[in-house]
C-alpha cells in the first residue's frame, strides 16, 4: 500500500513509516549529490555529512506524516489541505530548530506548508505535472 491508498486521518503510524522512509530516501540521494559536488577531505567527513542530512529529513518525513495525521484526528476534517500545511509547517520549524535559525524556520514552514498543500489539492482535483506522450 502506497501512501495515498490509507484513509487520510486513520493509520498514523502507517503513514509516518512511509513519510519517514520517503524522507530516508531523498535524503541519501540529496547527501550523494552534495558529496559529489563538494568532496569532502575525509571519509569520516563525507560519513557525518551524508548521515546529517539523511537523518534531518528523514526527521523531516516523520514530523510531517504524524503531524498530518493528528492534525487531520483532531480537526475532525480528514481530506482538509490545511492539514498538509500544517505538516509541511511543522517540518519547517524542525529544520529551522535544527539550524537555529528563525528565518531558515519561517521560511521553511511557508514553503513546506504551501508544497504540502497545493500536493494534497492536486491529488483531490486530479492535476498532472506530466501525462501520457502524445502520439
Amino acid at each position: 500500500m502506497g501512501y495515498w491508498d490509507l484513509k487520510e486521518g486513520t493509520d498514523c503510524v502507517e503513514k509516518t513509516w512511509i513519510t519517514t522512509k520517503l524522507g530516508t530516501a531523498l535524503g541519501l540521494v540529496a547527501s550523494a549529490y552534495h558529496i559529489a559536488a563538494f568532496r569532502p577531505d575525509s571519509a569520516m567527513e563525507g560519513l557525518q555529512r551524508a548521515t546529517n542530512t539523511t537523518v534531518t529529513l528523514a526527521t523531516m518525513g516523520a514530523i510531517f506524516g504524524m503531524t498530518t495525521c493528528l492534525t487531520a484526528q483532531i480537526r475532525e476534517t480528514p481530506d482538509d489541505p490545511l492539514n498538509y500545511f500544517v505538516g509541511g509547517c511543522a517540518s519547517g520549524i524542525f529544520l529551522g530548530a535544527k539550524t537555529h535559525s528563525a528565518m531558515t524556520g519561517t521560511s521553511a514552514c511557508l514553503c513546506l506548508g504551501a508544497l504540502g498543500l497545493l500536493t494534497k489539492v492536486g491529488k483531490m482535483e486530479g492535476w498532472k505535472l506530466a501525462g501520457p506522450p502524445k502520439l
